[in-house]
């Protein structure tokens, strides 16, 4: 796995591409003892063992192509031209039984546990056993090294697999353009996350799903519609998550099987391969390898959740099947950007306060713990590397609080975090009802007086006199602690790489995947442009229609300012 291939030219076809695959997953773990071949696996069952199912993904009829990734496919040395190629749109709309040697003929689905804020549940798994849970509808088609780098690609969307418990292993438009365009989004804000390649729909096949009538106000949908489906493709270094490291360490810790503690030790090491080699050295002792492995992945975590919270970005469901181990964004279901800043914004509608904004740390924290426990499997034996490990683990909160400190003073333009400055800040952003990306990209100009950022007030405080007090003894603060180090064009322009101008709120989402519904994939291929550029001031024309305050219409209108599960 080591041996890494080097893209010399372009990659303008499937053969091309033939040439880069290196399925590691597959050669180095353990396939499901009760898998099928031919990969014709799409029954819900219970899968016992292993670390894998090959299953053949169930292609969409009559794919149209929408968009791809350019950012993606120039990382990966495709050309552009490969997104509308007849072969690589079959392949990446689900049909992979011709694609050229030696790429796999089958797919792999793969099982994890879940964790819900630290504790374990089972009931979500059909058989109440935790043998049912996995990937119900997202099937890895290729792994290959492109441009010197190992990268897993999976369709979601893809249909049934062992572990679909009963679905139709299909996901709906709506949801796929908003992962497609998220997971760009947030790539370009610099955030860690899981990556797009394409994404293609079907005009002649659908599904029904819940979701919410028109001018809906309830918090559940309440009609069945008919929905096109569609499959995105996303890419990642690798996509094994903190459920998965858990499933296994589950049952080693009950003795399920006989492999249970090789399968776990397995998926250990494979994790580090695949996201920590470059930071965990080969040579060391496999228990100095775990506690390595706890130590880089805390500080990704950490880092990763104070980067949402920068960007006014909520996971919504942060479960531990969520919670990619490689320290990455994974999964854009029932996520959200704020509008009106709100401690508690929470875009999913069973969410609670616990997956809220900003509670998103000790929902990390919660994760962390999941995974620690999950490695401790592995030291039972070992008392000193287990006190290690809890060291590790106790280390979290105090790391995160530091970073986001750090992270606070940038926004507001500080040399130092200081906290009366911040917590008043957060008490009048409540009350007053403030945008979150337009007050911060407002205060990234260095405003002598507080005019400019009444641009970003939801409420008109003109008759509140009392308000409008508190608001200039903040700004009298906040000027006289703004760093003096740097020149003010040098500071703005610091501020403005932290906060940015555009974020991809839902209600840019909604119109986008409404169009796309009627066969007019314009208006998304118009926000991937404006969305891969969130710094950037761009055109007037832009900055009217995507910079501006969230029409009051849309507040606490279903499917807009809050959403359900629904794929």
């Amino acid at each position: 796995m080591k041996d890494i291939k080097q893209t010399s030219t372009s990659v303008k076809t499937l053969d091309d591409i033939a040439k880069l695959v290196d399925y590691s997953f597959m050669n180095t773990l353990n396939p499901d003892p009760q898998a099928k071949a031919d990969g014709n696996d799409h029954q819900a069952r219970q899968v016992f063992s292993g670390h894998y199912v090959t299953v053949k993904p169930t292609p969409i009829k009559d794919p149209i192509y929408i968009s791809h990734s350019k950012s993606l496919f120039k990382e990966l040395g495709f050309d552009d031209s490969l997104a509308k190629a007849d072969d690589f749109v079959r392949m990446f709309s689900g049909d992979i039984s011709n694609v050229p040697e030696p790429m796999s003929k089958v797919g792999w689905a793969t099982g994890y546990a879940l964790s819900i804020y630290g504790n374990e549940y089972y009931h979500q798994c059909p058989f109440q056993t935790g043998n049912g849970y996995g990937d119900g509808r997202a099937i890895s088609v290729l792994e290959g090294v492109f441009n010197n780098k190992r990268w897993e690609m999976q369709l979601k969307g893809s249909g049934q697999t062992p572990y679909c418990r009963g679905a139709d292993g299909r996901a709906v438009l709506r949801s796929s353009v908003r992962e497609f365009l998220a997971q760009d989004h947030m790539h370009a804000l610099g955030i860690p996350t899981s990556r797009s390649l394409s994404l293609y729909t079907s005009k002649v096949q659908k599904v029904r799903r819940p979701w919410f009538s028109q001018g809906s106000h309830l918090k559940e949908p309440d009609e069945m519609i008919l929905e096109d489906v569609a499959i995105s493709t996303r890419v990642a270094s690798s996509l094994i998550r903190v459920g998965q490291v858990e499933l296994f360490a589950r049952r080693a810790r009950k003795n399920e099987h006989p492999k249970a503690l090789e399968e776990l030790e397995k998926i250990v090491l494979h994790l580090i391969d695949r996201e920590y080699s470059e930071v965990i050295d080969e040579s060391l002792p496999f228990e100095e390898k775990v506690i390595q492995l706890a130590k880089e992945f805390r500080n990704r975590l950490t880092s990763l959740v104070v980067n949402w919270i920068r960007v006014g970005y909520c996971q919504g469901n942060f479960n531990s099947d969520n919670c990619a181990a490689g320290g990455f964004t994974l999964d854009y279901g029932p996520f959200g950007f704020c509008d009106d800043f709100d401690p508690y914004y929470q875009p999913w509608t069973n969410g609670g306060d616990h997956f809220s904004f900003l509670n998103q740390p000790e929902a990390a924290y919660k994760n962390f713990f999941s995974f620690c426990s999950a490695l401790a499997v592995l030291l039972k034996s070992n008392e000193n590397y287990k006190t290690k490990l809890d060291e590790v683990l106790n280390g979290f909160e105090s790391l995160i609080q530091t970073k986001l400190e750090k992270m606070w003073a940038s926004k507001l333009g500080l040399d130092s975090y200081d906290l009366e400055l911040y917590e008043s800040l957060e008490a009048l952003m409540v009350h007053t009802l403030v945008d979150y990306t337009v007050f911060f990209r407002e205060l990234s100009n260095l405003p002598q007086n507080l005019e400019p950022l009444k641009k970003s007030f939801y409420k008109d405080i003109s008759e509140n006199e009392k308000l409008q007090n508190h608001w200039q003894e903040w700004f009298d603060k906040w000027q006289s602690l703004v760093s003096k180090d740097k020149s003010k064009e040098e500071l703005s322009k610091q501020m403005k790489l932290i906060n940015p101008k555009y974020t991809l709120r839902e209600w840019f989402l909604v119109p986008a995947y409404e169009r796309a519904r009627q066969g007019d994939y314009t208006l998304v291929n118009e926000l991937q442009e404006i969305m891969t550029n969130p710094y950037l001031e761009q055109s007037k024309e832009v900055e009217e229609k995507y910079y501006k305050l969230k029409p009051s219409q849309f507040f606490n209108l279903a499917g807009v300012s809050h959403v359900s599960c629904s794929s």
